[in-house]
């Protein structure tokens, strides 16, 4: 299998340094991490389609069928690449997210500053998201934090294929448990996965941010939904 990772909002492409290296030590290849462009300027601002498009030209560069791993927000994004890529796509792998329904915006969730979404700052993930993160890199985060174009946190998502609702899906579960997982999905609180056919959850017991917090634990829990 060709993995395929996929950060979510604010963060860079670095964020999967170390996943990435424990991976390849473990011999898995091939492994790519997108680096999603999040261009928020007037004059050409990045769109969501654009950064599908880097999600797809991830999947498309390899003969391999790709797990695609969405973290947070970008479940959605996974969650879109398997819509376009229901052949190519041979897992979605979604860490701490869910797939946004068809006709909804992709990312609403804070204001819209100067035409991007900035990192709203540490109050808004107070409890079980950030309470296994230390100091620095609370730090690290906050400063390294890419604002989001607002034509991508405010697109409409949009499906295409039937066809996505019979790829697997994985949920890793950070700050929720399998449990909570399985009763929103129960009671069409994600409607994506409660028509998807084949769903498999992981507990990861950490925070909002496991690639940084438990990365071995999370490089693990990929490597064995990819096998």
């Amino acid at each position: 299998m060709h993995i395929v990772l996929v950060h979510g909002l604010w963060l860079r492409v670095s964020v999967w340094d170390e996943v990435l290296a424990l991976l390849i030590a473990s011999d898995y290849m091939p492994i790519t991490a997108v680096p999603l462009p999040a261009d928020a300027s007037p004059a050409s601002p990045t769109t969501l389609e654009d950064q599908l498009d880097a999600v797809l030209a991830a999947i498309d560069s390899q003969p391999e069928p790709a797990v695609v791993v969405g973290h947070s927000a970008a479940a959605t994004l996974a969650w879109m690449a398997a819509d376009r890529r229901p052949d190519s796509v041979a897992q979605t792998v979604l860490i701490g997210g869910f797939p946004q329904s068809g006709g909804e915006q992709y990312a609403p969730f804070f204001p819209i500053v100067n035409g991007a979404m900035p990192f709203p700052g540490w109050e808004a993930f107070e409890g079980p998201d950030s309470e296994d993160l230390t100091g620095a890199q609370c730090q690290e985060i906050a400063s390294a934090a890419i604002p989001v174009p607002e034509a991508v946190a405010r697109s409409t998502v949009t499906y295409t294929s039937e066809a996505r609702f019979e790829v697997p899906t994985a949920l890793l579960c950070p700050e929720y448990s399998p449990e909570q997982a399985r009763k929103w999905i129960a009671a069409d609180d994600v409607p994506e996965l409660s028509r998807t056919k084949h769903v498999s959850y992981a507990d990861l017991s950490s925070g909002h941010w496991p690639m940084l917090t438990r990365p071995a634990q999370l490089a693990a829990a990929i490597a064995d939904f990819a096998e």
